[in-house]
């Protein structure tokens, strides 16, 4: 009842606010200089609140949610995940000049042998309604003089918890391009004193790419398994622009022959 009582007086106090001003705006051109340069004032003031709400509220609202962790998988996946740079807005959302070993957010580390670092990283809103994922990563590479540029995502814990040489492990990753270039994934786990390593290349022909590794092919520990990262390795970027708009991982057991 309280918060009904509530409900009222606010909506009441809007009613009259909301009158006020547009009794203010009908007689702007009539009010006394004095008057209209105090409310000239106060409507700044409230503009400036009110911009930064609107403008929060459209990027909250629009689609994809913030937090959205549905995206497609295979039905007997026993495990999925998308990580949190693809999920929600990050503390840090961008960084120029990164240099080696550079981390946005918790999860995802760049990687590169640039004397001269002319790379960016930005987490961007993704707000085309085809996207599941509520974020995306830009990288803008422009020189380069590096041998080698990769991101290296880490795998969380329950995704290597009871992983199997049974298991095939698949991710999911929409690209887009400024122009073509080749990107491989390279899944490794660690075992013991040994890292298995299964490569795999993106078929970029269309916009949304699905990469399996399959682990009956490894030498896999499973008694040993210590953790496990994905390696997206960027072949000749240079004076490219790199958009990943989603990236997610799933697991399920091998079909039985």
């Amino acid at each position: 009842m309280a918060k009904l009582g509530e409900h009222l007086l606010d909506k009441a106090v809007f009613s009259r606010t909301l009158s006020k001003w547009a009794r203010n705006a009908r007689l702007a051109r009539s009010a006394n200089l004095i008057s209209l340069r105090r409310q000239r004032m106060r409507a700044r003031q409230l503009k400036a609140h009110l911009d930064q709400l609107i403008h929060v509220a459209d990027e909250r609202l629009a689609l994809p949610l913030e937090g959205s962790t549905s995206f497609p998988k295979p039905h007997n996946a026993d495990w999925s995940w998308r990580p949190e740079l693809w999920r929600g807005p990050l503390p840090t959302p961008g960084m120029s000049a990164a240099q080696t070993r550079a981390m946005l957010g918790n999860e995802v580390t760049l990687f590169h042998d640039c004397e001269f670092s002319e790379l960016t990283l930005r987490q961007l809103r993704n707000l085309r309604e085809q996207d599941l994922a509520p974020y995306g990563l830009r990288m803008d590479v422009f020189r380069f003089d590096g041998s080698f540029l990769s991101l290296v995502v880490d795998l969380p814990d329950n995704g290597i918890d009871g992983l199997k040489r049974t298991h095939l492990i698949r991710m999911d990753v929409i690209v887009e391009l400024e122009k073509p270039i080749e990107i491989f994934a390279r899944l490794n786990i660690k075992n013991g004193p040994n890292t298995e390593q299964i490569v795999r290349e993106l078929d970029l022909s269309q916009e949304q790419t699905v990469v399996e590794f399959d682990l009956a092919y490894s030498n896999l520990n499973e008694r040993r398994v210590e953790g496990a990262w994905v390696d997206l390795i960027f072949e000749g970027p240079e004076m490219n622009q790199v958009t990943l708009h989603d990236l997610t991982f799933s697991r399920r057991p091998r079909a039985q022959i």
